[in-house]
């Protein structure tokens, strides 16, 4: 919010999401607002949507007094302490220092406070309060229960269940959506939402999730610009530029994803002939370890890492593929063969209703049971004779390395 804006919200005076408080100082010590009363305002946005709190203006008159320059530090640091000491659980706000004309034209300071809609229910000195219009109001008891419960569920929700912002039902492809239906379903609101492929915002307006995006957009790449996989072909063993055989950035819903990366190894990886009593050709990698590794790179990988996308690098010697984020739970490299842990719970659910493509032994794109790393382990091992080798790198990627045959 630019100082104009502010400007303008001030004149037009407090509201449901706006508060001001006029700063009167003793020394150092803050002596208006009272203590516990402006914990109990911050409290009361962070239990309701959020908003801001801008102290250095008169709430009555909306006049901008300002606050002395040589106060400033101590009026922050209050605040922060506030924050700390006077709710609980301790609430995170974001604190800005600005200048503001006041009734003359002159800059003054001020001290703004954005208050974000918390995950949690904030307890303050006066008990419970949430915001009404432009004032606070203690939560009776039942609207605190139901407060609670919501807040516990909402820390709980998946990213991949959470809002894509500026998405709506009509965003959806309904052939892409209705391989998720039952046969004979309707495609109706209602069955989206059991699904979980739309959401209601805090608005009521209903929102696609991210799982929905990913698998039910033609283009998920207008809202989620990292989700895809870049894979780059080489000639010999390193990378160098020079030698790239092969690149594309390979975008579209996540199974589309999976079957463009899969073909793409399979126009570049060699094939060598053997003969035994016939002739026999002998692929570079395992096609199907190669699809199961895509797919859980796609099922897996943490998306809330803006910037980060799946890389599929192939050399003559090895496949490699990078998979952003660190691995779910307590897993680690050594024991992806043997546990099980789902980052995105409602994608691997939804993979699971997906197609496979043909002769790579199964029916649907994703294994409920968790199976993909052992397959992927036996198919290497016979192969090449040697197994796949996975490692963490700086706790925010995962790297698996195929060895060529």
């Amino acid at each position: 919010m630019t100082v104009a804006d502010l400007s303008r919200r001030i004149r037009l005076g407090e509201d449901s999401t706006l508060e001001l408080k006029r700063v009167v100082l003793s020394g150092d010590r803050v002596t208006r607002p009272h203590r516990n009363e402006f914990a109990d305002e911050l409290a009361a946005f962070a239990n309701s949507r959020g908003g801001t709190l801008i102290l250095g203006v008169d709430d009555a008159t909306r006049e901008v007094l300002g606050i002395p320059l040589e106060g400033l530090d101590a009026v922050e640091g209050w605040v922060r302490e506030i924050c700390n000491d006077s709710v609980n659980p301790a609430l995170s706000v974001d604190i800005r220092k600005l200048e503001l004309p006041d009734a003359a034209g002159t800059s003054v300071p001020v001290i703004c406070i954005d208050i974000a809609r918390s995950l949690f229910v904030h307890k303050s000195p006066g008990g419970y309060f949430r915001r009404i219009g432009s004032s606070k109001r203690e939560m009776a008891a039942e609207f605190l229960a139901r407060l609670f419960q919501e807040r516990s569920q909402s820390r709980v929700i998946r990213f991949d269940e959470s809002i894509v912002p500026r998405t709506s039902p009509e965003h959806l492809d309904e052939e892409l959506t209705r391989r998720f239906l039952r046969e004979a379903a309707e495609l109706t609101e209602d069955t989206l939402h059991k699904l979980r492929i739309v959401a209601a915002d805090e608005e009521d307006v209903v929102r696609l999730t991210l799982a929905g995006v990913l698998l039910c957009t033609q283009e998920p790449q207008q809202w989620m610009p990292h989700a895809y996989i870049q894979a780059v072909s080489y000639a010999g063993e390193r990378t160098d530029v020079n030698y790239q055989t092969d690149a594309r950035d390979i975008e579209g819903p996540l199974d589309e994803q999976v079957a463009e990366a899969l073909h793409f190894v399979r126009r570049n990886m060699l094939v060598r002939a053997t003969k035994v009593t016939a002739r026999v050709d002998q692929p570079q990698f395992s096609e199907r370890a190669v699809f199961e590794a895509l797919v859980n790179a796609v099922a897996h990988r943490d998306y809330s890492m803006g910037g980060s996308r799946v890389r599929l690098h192939m050399f003559g010697d090895r496949l490699e593929l990078y998979v952003p984020g660190a691995l779910a739970n307590t897993l680690s490299p050594d024991s992806l063969h043997l546990r099980q842990a789902n980052r995105n719970e409602l994608i691997v659910s939804l993979l699971a209703r997906c197609p496979a493509p043909a002769g790579l032994g199964r029916t649907h794109l994703m294994d409920r049971r968790g199976d993909g790393v052992p397959i992927i382990r036996e198919e290497c091992q016979q192969l090449a004779g040697r197994l796949p080798e996975y490692s963490l790198i700086d706790d925010s990627e995962l790297r698996l390395v195929i060895w060529a045959a």
